[in-house]
């Protein structure tokens, strides 16, 4: 009877760590993490489902990011950082314009992660930019340092309330669906209620560019009231 030793299973593997693990970085984790919203929202955000994008273990992430919040500021910095403030033209109405649109198109381009881009506080660079651009429009426009900060907030607030409404609370009553908008309508016209009849037309209907840029017209009417006639 031939005696047969049995085989030992390798030992662990020590030194080098998997390629995968190797080539891990910030910027990789960051990205992987963008996904991961992208397709499941920033609920089904963790440090285990990066790590299964990334196929390595989850503990080797923090070699690179602090936790869960640091890598949210991560890709809320990223996304920022794909804004491109445009040239000042001398005319805050055109200036204002051209930022807000331009901080809606970053903003939309991953409407997952909008959230974050909306409400996380960054002291980046990145972070920064809109607020230094705004500060710059106000300041060219005459208005004081404490003036432009309080425009400067009550403009960003109002932004963020309606670009946060357009990718997640959805439209007050209204649709851009046809048939929705006829089903609402007769639901509003019947509500009993006088006022909410009379503007059920309005009300069932939602048209997202021109409820943003209706917005914009009531803050650059407001900035401009404030800072009265330029010279």
């Amino acid at each position: 009877m031939t005696d047969v030793t049995p085989t030992r299973a390798d030992p662990p593997r020590r030194g080098r760590p998997p390629k995968a693990q190797a080539q891990l970085s910030r910027a990789a984790i960051r990205d992987a993490a963008l996904q991961v919203i992208d397709d499941e929202g920033s609920g089904g955000l963790t440090m285990r489902s990066v790590s299964r994008v990334l196929g390595v273990d989850a503990k080797s992430l923090y070699h690179h990011v602090a936790g869960k919040d640091d890598l949210l500021d991560a890709v809320a910095e990223h996304v920022l950082e794909q804004l491109r403030i445009p040239a000042p033209t001398g005319s805050i109405e055109a200036d204002l314009r051209a930022l807000a649109h331009e901080f809606r198109r970053v903003t939309l381009a991953h409407p997952e992660a909008a959230t974050l881009v909306l409400t996380r506080q960054l002291s980046s660079s990145g972070g920064l930019a809109p607020v230094e651009a705004l500060l710059t429009v106000l300041h060219s426009a005459g208005a004081t340092p404490e003036d432009a900060v309080h425009l400067l907030r009550t403009l960003l607030a109002t932004l963020i309330g309606t670009l946060l409404r357009e990718v997640s609370a959805g439209p007050l009553f209204g649709t851009s669906d046809p048939d929705e908008i006829a089903r609402r309508r007769h639901t509003l016209e019947n509500s009993g209620l006088p006022q909410v009849a009379s503007a059920a037309p309005h009300l069932a209907r939602y048209d997202r560019d021109r409820e943003f840029d209706y917005t914009l017209d009531l803050i650059i009417d407001l900035v401009n009231a404030r800072l009265g006639p330029r010279k």
